[in-house]
């Protein structure tokens, strides 16, 4: 068990709990870490996600904006949604899209897909990365099994439908449980922790580039 990371945010019955010492969950406020460590960080994403019109509690939206503030301060890594509003510099807290340069802080982003550490779906996800020059070696690619959500297509469908509904399922692939859809891969947790555990908050001026 690792005892030189924080994890924010997690499900006391996912992984995190049996990976690491330090952890805050929904009922830990983790606002009022003051250190030292690094941290990993899963604020909730429903006011900021593209399902975010459905979000039913707005209260969790400044956690986000805490955790981004915890991670440029102690280093780290931050998780949300591909596409998040978080990023936004009009709404959120102005993050570095993947591919562009370093923030003032020396944070990169980067997109991996969590089927590759063994979600059922792609689950398609942005990293904010504070205090890292070289990431862990991440495993080869996969195919997803499921879809996060969808429907199934039908020779009655019109463009106009699909468009109206969403994304079609490929055949094939099932649609996640909204439990399906939440889960964090263990060995996703366990990659992100050995970033974390290797993440130093890096000076203004330093923005050096992270090689994956």
């Amino acid at each position: 068990m690792r005892t030189d990371v924080a994890a924010f945010y997690v499900n006391e019955k996912g992984p995190y709990p049996l990976l690491v010492a330090e952890w805050y969950d929904a009922r830990r406020d983790a606002r009022t870490y003051a250190g030292p460590w690094p941290v990993v960080a899963h604020p909730p994403c429903g006011p900021w996600g593209r399902l975010r019109h459905l979000s039913t509690h707005p209260e969790d939206r400044p956690l986000a904006l805490a955790a981004v503030d915890q991670v440029r301060q102690f280093g780290g890594v931050l998780e949300h949604p591909a596409h998040s509003l978080l990023g936004s510099s009009a709404i959120g807290a102005d993050l570095p899209l993947p591919g562009d340069p370093a923030d003032d802080w020396g944070g990169r982003s980067i997109e991996v897909c969590q089927c590759d550490w063994g979600h059922v779906a792609r689950k398609r996800t942005w990293l904010y990365i504070v205090g890292a020059s070289l990431l862990p070696t991440a495993p080869e690619h996969r195919e997803p099994t499921h879809w996060i959500s969808g429907f199934r297509t039908s020779k009655k469908d019109s463009p106009k439908q699909y468009k109206k509904r969403g994304c079609a399922v490929p055949p094939g692939i099932k649609v996640c449980s909204s439990q399906q859809r939440r889960r964090t891969p263990p060995a996703f947790a366990e990659w992100l922790l050995e970033i974390a555990a290797h993440c130093h908050p890096l000076k203004r001026t330093d923005h050096a580039p992270i090689r994956q």
